[in-house]
This record gives C-alpha cells, structure tokens and sequence, in this order.
C-alpha cells in the first residue's frame, strides 16, 4: 500500500485517510479548529448578529472550518442557534455541512430552509445518501421532497430504493463512468474529460457491452501507455470480484479486505452493470458493523440513529427489554442454591461468585475471540472443527490451570483437602463448559441467520451463572453428602 495512506481515522458513521506527509500540518489545522470554535461557542450571539468587529472576525474564522467540524459544532449548539446560523453560510460550504450531517440532522435542517435551499441541497447530494434521507421520511414528507429533486434524481433514487439498505444494492454508488469495451482510447479519454464534473471516475474503470453488460475493468493509468487507437477489449482485464445486488453488504465488506480491491462492481440479473462500491463505502460499512457487533455483544439493539438523536425513552426501551428478561433468567440462580442449602452451607456458598464470575470471564472470552475471526474471516466453515478441537483442549487446560489456583486459595482458607477438591472440581468443569459453549454457540446462531455477537456478553454470562450453580452444587451434593 502507499505510504502516503497508512492513517484511518473514523468518526461516527464518516471514515479520513491521512497520508503521513500531511498529518501533522492537518492535526495542527483541527487543533486550530478546535480552538476556534470554542471561541465562538462562547461569543455565539455576537456570532449570529454579528455587527461589531469580534463577530465579523469570528464568522470569517467559522467560514474556514473544515465542514465535518462544522457538522460536529451545529449538532452541539441549541437548535436556535443553529438555526440562525446555518442559513447564513455560503452556498458552497453550505454544501458541503449538510452532507456531512447525520441522516436524522438533515431532515432536521430540511423543516427550517427555504424551498429554494431545499432544492440546492437535495440535488447536490449523492443520490445514494439521499435515498437514505428519503427512507427516514413519512410517506407525506417524501412525496414533497421527492418532488424536489431532478427528473432524473427522481428516477435513480426509485431505482435505489428497490433494493435492501444492507444490500450491495442499497450501499452501490451508481453515478460513475463506465466505457464500452469497443472504444478506442482516444474516444474514452474524450468522454472522461466531458464526463467528469458530474461522475466520479475511480482508479478501476468498469468496462461493459453495449448492452451495459459487465465484461471487465481497465485501471487509469492503461489509457496513458496505451496507444490512442488502440480498443479498450485489447488490454482490459477480468473482474477478480463481483458483488450481487442482493449480496449482503457485510459479506461484501470481507471480501473487499480479502481480495485487497479499493471498488467492486455490482451487477443486477444477466450480469447487468448497476453501480459500484468505492472504498469510502467499505470504511462505512466496517465501522457501522463493528459498532454494531460491540452493542450486540453488550446486550443493546443496534441504534438506528446515532445517541444523542435517539429519544431517551426509545433508548431506555432498547436496554430495558433485554435486561429484564435476564434479570428473571438469573433469578433461576437463588432457586437451585435454596435447594441446596443444606448441602453447601454458609462456607461453601461463600465460594459462588468466585466460580461463576470464572465462567463468565471465560465464555465471554471465547466467545469474543470467535466473533472477531468470524468478522475478519479468519475463522471459517472450513477450518471450523480444526478450531472446536484446538478450543476443546485449550478449555481444558484452561480448566487445569484455574482449578488448581483455585484449590490453593481454599486451601489456603479452610485447610480441607476435600472440599478444596471439590470447589476446584467444580470450577475447572466450569471453566471447561464455559469454552465450550462460547467456541459452539456463534457457529449454532450464524447457522439459524442470527448475529454471532448475541452469544457474547451478558447472554452468555447469565447461562453461565445458571449452569455454574447447577455444577457446583451437583457436585458438592455427590462428593460431599
């Protein structure tokens, strides 16, 4: 890879590459950025009036912000405010805000612009954020704004919103240029140059039929050292892969990090050419993926939106509805050690948490391991066994190791040999099943359709709770009775 691109920085749902030549001078620049909009922050209604000489000064400084910063100030200050302000900037950097907002931000700032502005902002948005926009819409509020747009807007976000938002199809950026594998250099060359301030062009140019069927890709540079008159199917080269419109996007993201491609095509039925996926959209797709594994894993359904544009009832509904039932589930726990009273008495109780927080720690250890080679494609169907096996033993050892820790320290405490035995009995078959289940039970989910990254976390560690009790007790009732 090109040194110059090492340094991925995400934020939210937005992904910057910084090469190393810059990124000291760009760090400086949002340090400087930071420091400003501080500034204004504290001086802000002398920034909206701005009829003294602080605030000229300051809305000059605010113009030469970078407009992902500017997006981050108007989502913290007060609506008022940034209703004030937001309208008054320039048309370009106006622009360039909006589209860095979030799709809840955008139809926040849609309700206070005038229809004029409406228009400009609408339009100059990528067709695919804006067929995102428009699914946040009521069916009212979407035919408005659906009448906005361009005729030919209009059309391309119809023909994306046939598609899942998941989807290869839903995520594809379909304003790019494509050449027909008849052309010469020459004309295509040509065509880039009258195409360009409207499609973006990528480093893989797709090559089609002239049934706009996809046949292959040429990179930029094949249409400087080829010669003019040479035909683009003399030296273009064979897809290494193509995604389906229906292909889910995770899936398409492994694959792109597999194959080291910067775009993919994406192709309808018959091979029909519809759009592509840049890289831009992979480090979107990554991020908003793994944050969605990291709220599976805590027990928390994915949020639509980002945290602080999510209502706080909603959020407590998110969190609550999940906690509850375990609450209940774990309760199970007090109702086998009240049938077990007699057998492990006050001592040997005292030695619970001790067992149960070790097959916590362990499945949801597993388990977290499972998940990440399963999101990096390390682990796999085929090599599947060859990791149960390698877990099977790693558990017992694991297994080995905490029981024979845990036999010292109840030694240590009651000097009986016995019931040390049995404690570290217990804790070692606990350990064991904890690996286990926390190795098996992402194949068994992913193998029913249902995310992996439910089996870790507080799923995992109430199932645990449960059968470390039952283990324990069972145990001490046949060793010790």
């Amino acid at each position: 890879m090109d040194n110059r691109f090492l340094i991925v920085y995400s934020r939210y749902n937005k992904a910057y590459v910084i090469g190393f030549e810059g990124a000291h001078k760009i760090g400086r620049k949002t340090m400087d950025a930071r420091k400003i909009l501080q500034e204004i922050r504290a001086n802000i209604d002398i920034v909206i009036k701005r009829d003294s000489h602080l605030g000229q000064s300051l809305w000059q400084e605010l113009l030469k912000v970078h407009p992902a910063d500017l997006a981050d100030f108007f989502s913290d200050i007060e609506e008022e405010q940034f209703q004030a302000l937001f309208p008054a900037l320039p048309k370009e950097i106006k622009l360039e805000v909006f589209e860095c907002f979030s799709d809840v931000m955008k139809v926040s700032t849609l309700t206070f612009m005038s229809e004029e502005d409406k228009i400009d902002l609408l339009n100059e948005l990528p067709v695919d954020k804006v067929t995102d926009l428009l699914e946040l819409l009521s069916d009212e509020d979407f035919k408005h704004y659906h009448n906005l747009l361009h005729k030919k807007s209009r059309e391309k976000v119809l023909s994306l919103l046939k598609f899942h938002p998941e989807s290869a199809g839903g995520i594809m950026d379909i304003e790019v240029i494509t050449l027909v594998k008849d052309f010469t250099v020459e004309k295509a060359i040509k065509i880039l140059q009258r195409l360009r301030p409207s499609r973006d062009i990528h480093h893989q140019i797709y090559v089609t039929d002239t049934a706009h069927n996809l046949v292959g890709h040429i990179n930029l540079e094949d249409l400087v050292f080829n010669q003019p008159q040479s035909k683009i199917a003399s030296f273009m080269k064979e897809n290494e892969y193509v995604a389906r419109a229906d292909e889910d996007r995770e899936t398409i993201a492994k694959n792109m990090v597999h194959y080291g491609l910067m775009t993919i095509p994406v192709v309808g039925k018959g091979n029909h050419f519809l759009g592509i996926i840049p890289s831009d959209t992979l480090v979107d797709v990554i991020v908003e993926e793994a944050s969605e594994d990291v709220l599976k894993m805590s027990a928390v359904a994915p949020l639509k939106y980002p945290y602080f544009e999510t209502s706080f009832f909603r959020m407590l509904f998110e969190r609550s509805y999940i906690l509850v039932p375990l609450l209940i589930a774990e309760s199970m726990s007090g109702t086998i050690l009240q049938a077990y009273e007699e057998t492990l008495g006050v001592f040997l109780i005292s030695f619970i948490p001790m067992l149960i927080s070790a097959g916590g720690n362990t499945s949801s250890q597993t388990s977290a391991m499972v998940i990440q080679g399963m999101a990096s494609g390390e682990i796999r169907s085929s090599n599947m066994f060859r990791f149960l096996r390698r877990e099977f033993i790693m558990a017992s050892m694991l297994g080995l190791v905490l029981g024979l820790v845990a036999f010292g320290r109840v030694y240590y405490a009651i000097g009986n040999v016995l019931q040390s035995f049995v404690i570290s009995l217990s804790l070692g078959m606990i350990v064991l099943i904890s690996v286990t289940l926390g190795s098996c039970i992402p194949f068994i989910l992913r193998r029913f359709n249902i995310d992996p990254a439910f089996s870790a976390g507080p799923f995992l560690a109430t199932i645990m709770d449960i059968l470390g009790v039952m283990i324990y007790c069972y145990i001490t009732k046949m060793m010790l009775s």
